[in-house]
């Protein structure tokens, strides 16, 4: 058990060491992002989190123990609004954030080429039989990142004045986040434990996405600039 911990853990700090460092991230941080910038985050991101149910309901479909099923529909009912603590589905959340800022999923920006193929590799992953490339996809490319990655966002608006419950998206996912890959880093270890060439698979699938979440970031901001360069020569 403590070479499976200790092995995922170490994965966990590097993958999020590596996305964090990316240059969108660190502009956030330093308060030097635009809000152009931002608001094109914001939707990118809405393309990529409106299918998070699906990326967790196609995990739970592969997992063999009933128990494990049980331990991530937590999540899944958090994201849903069906528990005590969290009563607004999270999509109702996002959704009205984005008319705070005057943008719209159905009517704004289609998804970047990146943002589909960040869709596209978490749900591949998910969805595969193994339900270890979906663990290490959802734990390590995703959850375990969400707490810096979104303090980080917030950041960038707060730079911009922009607080409170406007952000109420972000910070519920940083309070409930780390739980939630700690839960399905439990499962990882159990999975290596009755399998140790799993552990490799799982950390090479949060690898794969940890490089599609730096890719979307690197598409954002290039789609920024070139936008910016069609409005100077027009």
């Amino acid at each position: 058990m403590h070479f499976a911990m200790n092995a995922l853990e170490s994965a966990r700090a590097e993958l999020t060491a590596s996305v964090v460092q990316h240059p969108f991230l660190k502009r956030c941080r330093k308060g030097t992002i635009a809000m152009p910038v931002l608001k094109q985050l914001l939707v990118q991101q809405g393309h990529y989190s409106r299918h998070f149910t699906r990326y967790l309901c196609a995990l739970m479909s592969n997992l063999k123990s009933t128990d494990q099923i049980l331990a991530l529909a937590e999540n899944l009912f958090e994201e849903l609004g069906l528990t005590s603590d969290s009563p607004t589905p999270h999509s109702v959340i996002y959704k009205s954030m984005l008319e705070r800022f005057g943008l719209n999923l159905d009517t704004g920006p289609a998804p970047l080429p990146a943002t589909l193929a960040l869709i596209n590799a978490m749900s591949e992953h998910c969805r595969d039989p193994n339900p270890a490339r979906g663990l290490g996809a959802l734990c390590l490319g995703a959850e375990a990142l969400v707490a810096p990655v979104y303090a980080d966002i917030m950041a960038g608006f707060a730079s911009q004045g922009i607080g409170g419950k406007d952000m109420e998206f972000f910070r519920i996912h940083i309070e409930c986040d780390d739980g939630h890959a700690d839960t399905l880093r439990d499962i990882m270890v159990l999975t290596a434990e009755q399998d140790p060439a799993q552990l490799d698979i799982m950390i090479a699938a949060g690898r794969a996405l940890a490089r599609a979440r730096c890719d979307f970031f690197s598409a954002i901001e290039a789609n920024h600039f070139q936008d910016e360069s069609i409005l100077d020569a027009a």
